[in-house]
């Protein structure tokens, strides 16, 4: 079920959730983001079905419970159906219809359009991947309002900006791994060079987009200082992976950057998260 990413979905869920205007008793939320957790969880599932083949070629995969043999493919496919199925019945009946159309978008856009369609056959895989990961806030939202603002939008897009080059930079230093089994990874099709430019593209682009929770009433100032300096580090960050030509240091940068980017976008919700409790 690939709880480390289940566990960021479900806290930027449930931020989402929390900032909204309209409150949700307690036992709404438990039960609603229990489901967004199935949901994450049927989703990753799914993806270990379809990609056995590959997982098993790769270093960062090859420990998963199919290619190891603990899990076999046709347990992991219904497993993946029947949680998906369960998790948007549960979000229905506890939540609203809105959210649960959004859960199974989510489930359905990773499965079908990332995992099968795009992953395989384009290295712009991960930027149009991405919504299925930056959905989430927009669901928590949805749990509690049974709508999609302008608020979620701009959650949504916080994480769909900060995708490609949180994940490319992974690519470059894992870029034998993905030789290997054949996936498109703009450090396979395009080059070293080229990558680094699209990660320093995508992360200057998040500087605008992380301050507009400050400009639309749901960051103070505090949230937009600390979040704009959090984001200088990252382009920092990016800007020295862009400029080392040592291959050895370079992927020991990008190793860097890929787990800050983890860090800054975790923040980024904390901050907006403890703004909105401390204002309301």
């Amino acid at each position: 079920m690939k709880p480390r990413v289940m566990s960021l979905v479900l806290f930027t869920s449930m931020v989402g959730l929390l900032i909204a205007p309209e409150q949700v008793s307690f036992t709404t939320s438990a039960i609603s983001l229990f489901a967004v957790a199935m949901g994450a969880g049927a989703a990753g599932a799914l993806n270990m079905w379809y990609e056995s083949d590959l997982d098993a070629l790769m270093t960062r995969t090859c420990l998963r419970p199919i290619p190891t043999g603990k899990v076999q493919k046709n347990q992991a496919l219904w497993f993946g159906i029947m949680l998906s199925i369960t998790s948007i019945a549960i979000l229905y009946y506890t939540a609203n219809l809105v959210s649960s159309l959004l859960l199974a978008t989510t489930i359905g856009f990773y499965f079908f359009i990332y995992t099968i369609w795009l992953k395989r056959r384009t290295p712009q895989n991960i930027v149009i991947g991405g919504a299925a990961g930056a959905l989430p806030p927009v669901i928590g939202w949805a749990i509690s309002t049974n709508s999609v603002s302008i608020e979620s939008i701009i959650l949504f897009l916080i994480i769909f900006i900060w995708t490609p080059s949180h994940f490319w930079a992974l690519s470059l230093y894992k870029s034998s791994d993905y030789k290997k089994a054949k996936i498109p990874m703009l450090p396979i099709t395009s080059g070293i060079k080229t990558t680094k430019i699209n990660i320093l593209v995508y992360s200057l682009l998040m500087a605008p987009i992380v301050a507009l929770p400050y400009f639309f009433g749901f960051g103070s100032l505090i949230y937009l200082i600390l979040s704009s300096l959090m984001t200088f580090y990252y382009v920092y960050l990016c800007v020295l992976l862009f400029k080392e030509k040592n291959n050895k240091t370079s992927n020991i940068i990008a190793r860097k950057t890929f787990v800050y980017s983890i860090f800054y976008l975790f923040f980024i919700f904390v901050l907006i998260l403890v703004d909105n409790v401390i204002q309301y």
